[in-house]
């Protein structure tokens, strides 16, 4: 094997394997969201464990939105910085609902899903 086709073959490695932000915002999100789906589609008791570790996942990552959004250094436009703000907070109030079992995880769900269509550049649908 030549030079080239060793760097070619390294950097094409590399290429494969190196994921902006964005991705590994999708790539948590997407893991997160179908871990909701399954718990959420499983009936009975045994199920609300996975159901809460999944909504707790959830919180958690929409809690380190918030906090990257209040950021000054974020890059976002103001007005989208504010929406996403808002839908953060959204979720931390309906995850508490939807945990005293006052409010189905649905919605949670169709959130986390516009927002990947939004990361994968699909927009709404």
């Amino acid at each position: 094997m030549s030079a080239s086709a060793n760097a070619q073959s390294a950097y094409g490695f590399l290429a494969r394997t190196v994921k902006t932000a964005r991705d590994i915002e999708y790539d948590l999100m997407a893991a997160i969201t179908g871990r909701l789906r399954a718990a959420q589609s499983d009936a009975g008791p045994a199920a609300f464990p996975a159901l809460v570790a999944a909504m707790h996942d959830n919180r958690r990552l929409w809690s380190a939105f918030a906090m990257d959004l209040a950021d000054s250094g974020n890059g976002f436009p103001d007005e989208l910085r504010a929406r996403l703000f808002y839908l953060a907070e959204f979720v931390t109030r309906h995850t508490d609902k939807a945990l005293a079992g006052s409010a189905p995880a649905d919605i949670l769900i169709d959130i986390n899903l516009a927002v990947m269509r939004g990361l994968r550049g699909t927009g709404v649908q």
